[in-house]
């Protein structure tokens, strides 16, 4: 096995403390039936994943939404739904990543979209200062932003080929499965962070 020279990190459920329940109930609240099988850690229909690959506006993407909520529904509620899913950064967390940025060329990958990183960015700033996480990074993709998300293999090779970095040097940390499946395909090292384990514990 190669030596470790890149590592590519996942955003939620890694750097980032996320609820896929809260927003489910938040959603459950507003109407909409049977939320996880339209969105959840393992699986996003098309609507959410033309969210997350940025191939449909906010706009629009809150009128389909609005289908499944109650008529009455507005955006703000749907909005506030959506959010309802991120938490608070894992603080020291991040600090490790100022560490490992002195031995590791290291990136973020994260499946993602405007909405969530918008907030995702006021989380940041109240906890840390900071108006995003860019400067934690050499790059930053986000799905929205690169048109391609996670667990398909194409995401890791563009990916991989934009960051000018081989597949067999680089480590992929990601808290889903599927990604960690994806990511294996495409010949990365990877590990699975698990519920209650956070990169701090990992031996880097």
């Amino acid at each position: 096995m190669a030596a470790i020279k890149n590592i590519i990190f996942d955003l939620g459920g890694v750097l980032l403390d996320i609820d896929y329940h809260k927003t489910a109930k938040a959603f459950t609240d507003l109407g909409v039936q049977q939320f996880d099988v339209l969105y959840s850690q393992a699986n996003a229909n098309d609507l959410f994943e033309a969210l997350e690959t940025g191939t449909i506006s906010e706009d629009d993407f809150y009128k389909s939404l609005q289908n499944y909520c109650h008529p009455a529904t507005t955006r703000h509620q749907m909005q506030s739904a959506w959010n309802a899913i991120l938490l608070n950064f894992r603080v020291e967390s991040l600090s490790v990543l100022e560490e490992l940025k002195k031995n590791y060329n290291i990136y973020l990958l994260s499946n993602t979209n405007s909405i969530h990183l918008s907030a995702i960015n006021q989380i940041l700033l109240g906890q840390t200062g900071k108006p995003s996480l860019d400067g934690y990074f050499i790059k930053s993709y986000y799905s929205h932003l690169i048109n391609k998300r996670k667990p398909y293999l194409a995401t890791y090779e563009w990916v991989l080929q934009d960051a000018n970095i081989l597949a067999a040097e680089t480590l992929f940390i990601d808290d889903s499965i599927n990604n960690i499946i994806g990511a294996t395909e495409a010949g990365l090292q990877t590990h699975c962070l698990l519920p209650q384990e956070t990169i701090q514990q990992l031996s880097l």
